[in-house]
């Protein structure tokens, strides 16, 4: 088979308080905020403002350096006065750190950080200081779920709120989600009756890596969006999926990590049919996805 490469209801919470979050990315909106601050924000501090921020339903998450905090309540106004479909608005304060992948955020702006979410017909609420939800894998998601086809059997570890098991499970596929997050999984199940797909998912919450959570059979295809350092859950996964089924894994890789990568798996007797970056998660580091065909039981 030849490698495709492409080319590469809302609950108070007090404005000021410092919460604890899963990180969220950051990707470009068409808003113009450095414009909107010209002559508000001194030149000195200006060139420090970005006009990229993360928007997850009602939700502006930005990113502000140390030195411009004496304007950080100004500068969510201005996202509130310019944005009129945003009602919060959150200031990541720390990076991601941690086993459940949070980060620290001042709420600068809004009452809730209850949301909900509409991507590609559909919809998603979440608590996102709660569940982790990345907004810029949302045509990635979509490249992925075109492949499925009704009645396969889709296994999704790491499933979140759901936005790869939902669509898979609205194209007729038969779903096992799995979630070890409490609050994540509550979500999902919420979101998987807001989408009217529950004949089609089955949802363990658990961790992914205990195997005697799946039941005893093999998946067509499996969609692993696989959490930083966790790449071993490909080896622990593998033997679940049957003979020439498909598996996404998702890893995160310096460039020029991939080419041996690719090698590895080739020995591994996977046959990749594709694979790509898709998005920058770090300096020098991105996400990845390879698209290849499971070898079975011999993997």
């Amino acid at each position: 088979m030849m490698l495709t490469r492409l080319k590469t209801t809302r609950p108070a919470i007090h404005t000021g308080l410092i919460i604890l979050c899963p990180t969220l990315r950051n990707i470009p909106v068409p808003m113009q905020l450095k414009d909107s601050l010209v002559g508000i924000v001194p030149d000195e501090l200006h060139r420090l403002l970005s006009n990229r921020f993360e928007v997850i339903g009602d939700i502006a998450i930005i990113s502000l350096r140390p030195e411009l905090d004496n304007y950080k309540q100004i500068i969510a106004e201005t996202i509130l006065k310019n944005r009129r479909n945003i009602y919060t608005v959150l200031n990541k304060i720390t990076k991601l750190r941690g086993n459940e992948r949070t980060a620290r955020y001042e709420l600068l702006a809004g009452h809730s950080t209850i949301t909900l979410h509409h991507e590609f017909g559909f919809t998603y609420r979440l608590d996102v200081c709660r569940s982790f939800f990345n907004t810029k894998m949302a045509y990635e998601r979509m490249r992925v779920i075109d492949q499925v086809e009704p009645g396969e059997s889709v296994l999704i570890p790491f499933a979140g709120v759901g936005p790869f098991a939902i669509p898979a499970a609205a194209k007729g596929a038969k779903v096992l989600a799995i979630e070890q997050n409490p609050e994540a999984c509550r979500w999902l199940k919420e979101n998987v009756r807001l989408n009217k797909v529950k004949k089609n998912i089955t949802i363990i919450e658990g961790d992914a890596f205990d195997t005697s959570l799946i039941p005893h059979k093999k998946y067509d295809r499996a969609i692993i969006p696989t959490p930083y350092s966790m790449d071993s859950i490909l080896d622990v996964l593998a033997p679940h999926i049957a003979y020439d089924g498909m598996i996404h894994f998702y890893t995160f890789k310096k460039r020029g990590q991939i080419p041996d990568l690719v090698e590895e798996y080739r020995k591994k007797g996977f046959d990749l049919t594709y694979y790509d970056a898709c998005g920058s998660v770090a300096p020098g580091v991105s996400r990845w996805v390879f698209d290849m065909v499971s070898p079975g039981c011999n993997a």
